[in-house]
């Protein structure tokens, strides 16, 4: 979407469309849900958990990190990754908003 096109959108519609942009590749997904797991993690666990290569997963966390859905801290030569708990909750309130909006009619089409 173009910078230009985002204005026609409410900031909750925009904040929802990047935060499922972010979401939409698998390798994310992955990464989330074995930070989930273990509760916090050095990117080099990653490689070992994901097979992927370092850099591969260096741009994901990038992606992850800049959404604020994790947040990290460099230990020495490694970074420690784990989930943002406030962003965390604001995405499930947002995506919950949005699946609840729905409510399924006898007849639609």
């Amino acid at each position: 979407m173009g910078v230009t096109k985002s204005d026609l959108f409410t900031e909750e519609q925009n904040e929802l469309a990047q935060l499922a942009k972010v979401l939409g590749h698998p390798a994310r997904i992955a990464i989330l849900m074995h930070l989930i797991k273990v509760n916090a993690c050095i990117n080099g666990d990653l490689v070992e958990e994901l097979g992927l290569a370092q850099a591969t997963i260096s741009q994901h966390l990038r992606e992850l990190k800049d959404s604020g859905l994790i947040k990290g801290n460099i230990e020495g030569v490694s970074v420690c990754y784990c989930i943002n708990p406030e962003k965390w909750e604001k995405v499930k309130d947002l995506f919950g908003l949005f699946f609840q909006g729905f409510s399924p009619k006898l007849s639609c089409c």
